[in-house]
């Protein structure tokens, strides 16, 4: 009888891992993949296995899920998904926002935005999105101004005041943080201030305020966004362990939004 009860607990073991569902999800290192890691337990208990591929770039992740390697990315902001969408010929949709992770700018060279110094040397993402969203905090910040209009796909040639002169670099986002050193200022997402050592709370010179409207956002493809794993996805990233996690893990860089 304990033979015949053993085997039959080993079977219902093996049954429930040959029925749970395999969900794949590419996110960028921190916070992303880092509130994944929160997540994989309680998708667990609900059957679903979630696998985390970690990406640097803004690129690849979209364009794995849009050809069906993988099923949702965890890494971008509605602004972003759509200039991708629009510049690449993708189609792919939101299917919950998460969090917001205040835009900063930083500089190893001075304290305060009033020191920067006359023609100085300011790296700003080179992404449509995220380049106007760093013109924007610059404007918002007194050091140039717009013009009429200009938003968030803002360029250099928006500038329309610019009185300390400064030179605006755009560089790949990622590589912001590495050039640090070698600017007056570097406008860096929080992801990868995050991942430099950097504490946008307290390092920032500039920096975003909660109510900003960049909400991080979990994607999918149209074909899977309605699907129970996807759903079960997003549901748990909007559970009180991941609300928590993001205050203690983050304090005040990463805001949840929901």
């Amino acid at each position: 009888m304990k033979k015949l009860l053993a085997a039959a607990t080993l079977f219902a073991a093996f049954a429930a891992t040959a029925q749970a569902e395999t969900l794949s999800v590419a996110a960028t290192p921190v916070p992303h993949a880092e509130i994944l890691e929160v997540v994989k337990p309680l998708l667990a208990k609900q059957g679903v296995e979630l696998k985390v591929r970690v990406f640097t770039d803004y690129v690849q992740p979209n364009l794995q899920v849009q050809q069906g390697n993988l099923d949702a990315n965890f890494f971008q902001h509605q602004p972003y998904l759509d200039e991708f969408n629009a510049s690449r010929k993708t189609d792919l949709v939101s299917v919950t926002g998460v969090h917001v992770e205040p835009f900063g700018a930083y500089s190893s060279k001075i304290k305060k935005l009033d020191e920067l110094p006359e023609g100085a040397s300011v790296a700003i993402p080179n992404d449509a999105t995220n380049g106007g969203r760093a013109l924007l905090l610059l404007a918002k910040a007194g050091v140039i101004t717009l013009k009429d209009g200009a938003g968030i796909t803002a360029t250099p040639k928006d500038i329309a005041g610019n009185p300390k002169h400064i030179q605006v670099r755009e560089l790949e986002a990622a590589t912001l943080p590495r050039v640090l050193k070698q600017v007056d200022l570097a406008l860096i997402n929080t992801n990868y201030a995050l991942e430099a050592g950097l504490t946008p709370t307290k390092d920032a010179l500039a920096i975003e305020g909660n109510d900003s409207p960049y909400v991080n956002i979990l994607v999918s493809r149209a074909d899977n966004k309605d699907s129970a794993a996807i759903q079960k996805l997003a549901q748990a990233l909007h559970s009180p362990e991941v609300k928590q996690f993001i205050a203690d893990k983050y304090k005040g860089a990463v805001v949840p939004a929901f």
